[in-house]
């Protein structure tokens, strides 16, 4: 009981309406906001934007990134990975003591409440976006569900950038505009970077747990000091793909305020250097999911800067 008396006093964690939150854990959401966000100022620099459509596919990406995390939770108590010392968790089952069938059945009752979001979505658009839509979701459930969870390979940062990124913007900017080209599909790439960087540095900071439990996720595969230059190279990447597209004219001038988070992913990065603890990581860990945060918004806003400025 000590131990879980440190980590939830460590990570801050409250009782009450506080457990409801951390459910959903808050700083992972970031995955669904930002595509949402730079795929509808994409489609507005074309005169195109839908205000209830996005908020629609705003609550549905949103719900679908809870509910993932729900199940992520529900699925490795059940196998017993998570326990009261365990960092990378909520803890509203190990700690709080919340069942875990409330836990899967609050996940369920919102993949529903998204479903019925892209109903309306789909009528306000394509009936293909709810084919596109129900495979996100199953994704979403095999990433820790199944027989095969995705997270135990090396490519959940594959999964969830593909996924939560260039499919999530992609989807985004076609319900507005009908159409999907190669200009969104580049645009989508440095934010696919970011989002497969978060969960990369969740892995660098699981690593030795993980390892113990049998995954074999890429950061395991890389060893934490070949992991940790992986990260900062996907930042890179991001950084340098955002002013290729610039040069190229793909995106706006305005589009190189990016750069304004890049202090942000220093940070992310050299916090992870040198530490081997996960409470000793967690700040890393938070620091990457606001570098994801910042500069999607950054970018997005670049987008709505130059719809009216030009």
């Amino acid at each position: 009981m000590e131990t879980t008396t440190s980590v939830k006093d460590a990570l801050k964690e409250r009782d009450g309406l506080h457990i409801w939150w951390r459910m959903l854990r808050p700083h992972t959401l970031t995955a669904s906001f930002v595509p949402v966000f730079v795929g509808s100022m994409a489609a507005w620099t074309e005169g195109k934007l839908h205000v209830f459509l996005f908020i629609a596919m705003l609550l549905a990406s949103i719900l679908i990134q809870a509910a993932t995390n729900m199940f992520n939770e529900y699925y490795d108590f059940v196998r017993g990975l998570d326990t009261d010392e365990s960092v990378g968790i909520s803890g509203t089952i190990v700690r709080d003591g919340l069942a875990p069938k409330t836990v899967l059945r609050t996940a369920l009752i919102f993949y529903s409440i998204s479903i019925l979001l892209g109903v309306f979505i789909c009528v306000e658009s394509s009936w293909w976006i709810a084919v596109v839509g129900l495979v996100c979701m199953l994704f979403g459930y095999l990433y820790t569900g199944g027989p095969y969870p995705i997270a135990y390979t090396p490519f959940g940062e594959l999964f969830a950038g593909f996924f939560m990124g260039t499919v999530i913007i992609g989807i985004s900017y076609f319900i507005q505009t009908s159409e999907v080209n190669a200009r969104i599909v580049l645009i989508s790439i440095p934010v696919a970077f970011l989002i497969g960087s978060i969960l990369l540095a969740n892995n660098i900071r699981d690593l030795d747990g993980d390892r113990e439990n049998g995954r074999k996720t890429i950061a395991i595969l890389l060893g934490r000091k070949n992991a940790i230059g992986f990260l900062g190279l996907l930042f890179a990447a991001a950084y340098l793909w955002t002013i290729v597209l610039v040069i190229v004219h793909i995106l706006p001038l305005w589009s190189l305020i990016v750069i304004f988070s890049a202090p942000k992913a220093y940070k992310a990065y050299s916090n992870f250097r040198g530490k081997t603890k996960p409470l000793e990581m967690f700040p890393a860990m938070i620091a990457t999911g606001k570098t994801n945060s910042m500069f999607g918004i950054l970018l997005g806003l670049s987008l709505l800067i130059d719809h009216f400025i030009g």
